[in-house]
């Protein structure tokens, strides 16, 4: 749904004003690409904390609750 919704918004800058639509194509995958090591980081950072979680409630899990 967001492609569709990027590819609307550029057939429309397309036709309104041509140059910023092409730094739009140009500038999009740059600006996914930067943002590229932060995402990654994120899933890092996520997964630590799901381990963090894991350790603490293994005593609970072991005795018996279910949460």
């Amino acid at each position: 749904m967001k492609f569709l919704l990027l590819v609307i918004a550029w057939f429309i800058l397309l036709a309104v004003c041509w140059p910023l639509a092409l730094l739009m194509v140009v500038l999009v995958p740059v600006v996914w690409l930067l943002c590229l090591p932060f995402r990654v980081l994120g899933a890092a950072v996520e997964g630590m904390l799901a381990l963090i979680r894991a350790v603490f409630l293994l005593p609970a899990r072991l005795l018996g609750y279910k949460g």
